[in-house]
């Protein structure tokens, strides 16, 4: 089921990408020969006019074929006899197509479900954060001068970049008025595994957080895995987990963790590293409430921005070195993790279960736009930036030496298609 629920996500998302590139290819007076879903050999097939629209073997990729795209033939009505400002409206429309499905999604999301503001739901008494004059209900704008618009926001500068200074600076709006606030806030030097989860008596010792770079993520450990041992002592709710590390304080040594995945336990080892914890000393807000509809369309494309500016960061953190192509995921790895939030909501409801695709489904669209529009030969962003040199030159480069780098481009994406896949596998 979880495979059929992937293609399906797959499936919208591409036939919406190439329809931008097949919209204004139309429009544009540029004959398309083939409109397809898939890869491969076709297996139904029609033919409209001038074009051929194919459902092939393989769900995975599509395309939108143009007369004249790969090669010289600047026939009437082909790819190349139109003007550069046209073929660039036809290349730069799929990954915009992409943001603009992400965004009907996320209205949709955003009208059942909510937005989920910044707000502060606790200030510790007498911290940095309370005698600074932050209290419970103001709403968090800005963190650390970074715009802070939905609770997710801030859980992930949080997450991908943690607090590695004492001095916070934040603006906060209250009663409509804004304010800015600067406070050192309590740091402290110990052992941790870096991970997050909620400790209560009732809930299964699941890890809701993995820290970048901690011991629980260089080990192999996702959020969502199951704490079910700890050096041998059986753990059955989250609160458990406390206790335990209430009685036997980490102190540097290996220790041995039974973690549960897809019904699975793995016995594993780790060590703690010393990590400086600093304490803001406020909770947030995550969960989603509902607004009005101009709430509504201002929270849906702030959703769409969330993603985007995610994948971008991903993107920046991995050519850093900060994340590795290990940590890359493919189609496999993505049909897995669909595979669990499908079964995690369904016991939710079926709203639950469509909610929790559609929002698989903003996250995939907004992150095949940015790929899709980085300058990589092959992809729309590299054929983007010959247009534009073409463009400011006022002269066509030659088509030859344009189509064997996009073809090196494609050699190169499908070896690490390959090696993510493989990687996708590994894990699983």
């Amino acid at each position: 089921m979880k495979i059929l629920i992937a293609i399906l996500i797959f499936s919208v998302i591409i036939i919406f990408h190439e329809l931008g590139h097949f919209l204004l290819a139309k429009r544009n007076g540029i004959k398309v020969t083939e409109f397809s879903l898939g890869m491969g050999p076709r297996l139904l097939s029609t033919q409209k006019g001038e074009t051929r629209y194919s459902l092939k073997l393989f769900p995975i990729g599509g395309s939108c074929m143009m007369v004249g795209e790969d090669d010289d033939d600047d026939s009437e009505g082909s790819f190349n006899k139109a003007s550069v400002w046209a073929r660039i409206s036809v290349v730069a429309a799929g990954p915009i197509f992409n943001f603009i499905l992400a965004f009907v999604f996320a209205m949709i999301i955003t009208s059942v479900a909510g937005y989920d503001p910044a707000r502060v739901l606790k200030v510790e008494e007498s911290s940095p954060a309370a005698k600074a004059g932050l209290q419970e209900g103001d709403i968090i704008t800005e963190f650390q001068g970074r715009s802070i618009v939905l609770g997710r926001d801030l859980d992930s500068y949080m997450m991908l970049h943690g607090l590695d200074d004492e001095e916070i600076t934040l603006t906060y709006k209250r009663n409509g008025e804004k304010k800015e606030v600067s406070f050192e806030a309590y740091s402290e030097e110990k052992y941790m595994l870096g991970f997050s989860y909620v400790p209560t008596p009732d809930s299964e010792p699941e890890i809701t957080q993995v820290v970048l770079n901690g011991a629980m993520m260089e080990a192999g450990v996702q959020a969502g895995d199951i704490i079910r041992e700890i050096n041998g002592e059986t753990i059955e709710t989250s609160q458990e987990i406390q206790e335990y590390w209430e009685k036997n304080p980490l102190d540097g040594s290996e220790i041995s963790l039974g973690i549960e995945r897809d019904g699975e336990v793995q016995t594993i080892s780790l060590k703690p590293q010393m990590t400086k914890q600093i304490d803001t000393g406020f909770v947030y807000n995550l969960y989603r409430e509902k607004t009005n509809f101009l709430g509504v369309l201002r929270y849906s494309a702030s959703e769409v921005r969330y993603w985007i500016s995610n994948t971008i960061e991903s993107l920046m953190m991995l050519i850093k070195g900060q994340f590795s192509v290990n940590d890359l995921s493919g189609p496999v790895g993505i049909i897995d993790v669909i595979g669990d939030s499908y079964e995690e909501a369904k016991e939710e409801g079926t709203v639950m279960v469509w909610l929790q695709m559609l929002y698989w489904a903003i996250l995939l669209s907004a992150n095949l736009g940015v790929m899709n529009l980085l300058p990589i030969p092959a992809l729309d962003g590299g054929r983007l930036v010959f247009l534009a040199v073409e463009a400011v030159r006022k002269k066509k480069l030659d088509p030859n030496v344009e189509g064997m780098i996009h073809f090196a481009g494609l050699v190169l994406l499908m070896l690490l298609m390959v090696f993510v896949m493989f990687n996708d596998f590994r894990r699983l």
